[in-house]
């Protein structure tokens, strides 16, 4: 089993953990991934709410490149996924827009076949879908016992674009962990409800707000730590903690992690190799996990 790997610029930088986790989590369980030769940014948040077509347009390089080599995408970060999946249905109906893209790309000398277009996936669709829960399940080394977990999947992952999860109550998530021996709470009610993205950084009391919010319901939920999925979710979750307590009455200290990270450790991958000795509050984890 092997894909085309589009990284994005997250993982190569502040989410860098998040590409450690998967890349190891991926070798441990022999799903290769081959990194899109001079991958460029996808357009990300910013830029397409700016020009929409310029960011579809550096979205669909990606995909020519990863067409060119004759692979299906791995798309981790959730933004990302977004992007990218909204470029290929765009070229794939062929409108207005869709035959912009293509005519830029002729003319950039990266042509693009819009009748066999790569198919996008985010890891967690990979290791449910294709790989199956079942094989990952019989390389258990230590399980997830005793460890309440609350998933949170973000609002980017499950837009319209994605039919493979529901919009408003996605499961896949829920059911590998729950298969790894996890105590998941499934009827976190919050799951798809937006972090606040880059209001953090712009309107920061509204991003705080929104914050205090999902991590507020998780403790009242009994969690242990949060699974997730989105680079930017899980910098606003961990990062803006402290900050939330100083704004707020309740002071939190919840543990947040990437999925992949949850995955690897049960399949005995050390903390190197799953990125843990770069989360900023990896002792109070380690506490907090009983481990």
């Amino acid at each position: 089993m092997k894909f085309a790997y589009y990284p994005g610029c997250s993982l190569k930088g502040t989410s860098k953990p998040y590409e450690i986790s998967l890349l190891a989590l991926f070798r441990k369980l022999g799903i290769e991934l081959e990194e899109i030769p001079d991958w460029n940014c996808c357009g990300a948040t910013f830029y397409m709410s700016v020009d929409e077509t310029g960011a579809l347009l550096m979205a669909s390089r990606n995909i020519a490149l990863a067409q060119k080599m004759a692979l299906d995408i791995v798309v981790p970060c959730s933004a990302c996924y977004l992007n990218l999946l909204k470029t290929v249905k765009m070229i794939q109906e062929q409108g207005p827009l869709g035959q912009r893209i293509c005519r830029a790309l002729e003319k950039a000398q990266i042509p693009i076949d819009s009748n066999n277009l790569p198919g996008i996936f985010h890891p967690l669709h990979v290791l449910v879908d294709d790989f199956g829960v079942q094989k990952i399940v019989h390389q258990i080394t230590r399980g997830l016992q005793d460890l309440r977990l609350i998933p949170y999947y973000g609002c980017l992952l499950v837009r319209p674009f994605d039919a493979r999860e529901d919009a408003f109550f996605p499961t896949k998530m829920d059911f590998l962990l729950h298969s790894l021996g996890a105590d998941v709470v499934s009827d976190y009610a919050l799951k798809t409800k937006c972090c606040g993205g880059t209001l953090t950084g712009t309107i920061e009391e509204i991003g705080l707000r929104l914050n205090y919010l999902l991590l507020k319901e998780a403790q009242r939920k009994g969690g242990q730590a949060i699974a997730t999925l989105c680079p930017l979710c899980h910098f606003n979750l961990e990062m803006y903690q402290k900050k939330i307590g100083h704004v707020y009455p309740e002071s939190f200290a919840m543990p947040i992690f990437y999925f992949t990270q949850l995955v690897g450790m049960s399949l005995g991958l050390v903390e190197k190799d799953l990125g843990l000795r770069r989360k900023v509050p990896v002792r109070e984890n380690r506490q907090a996990l009983g481990r």
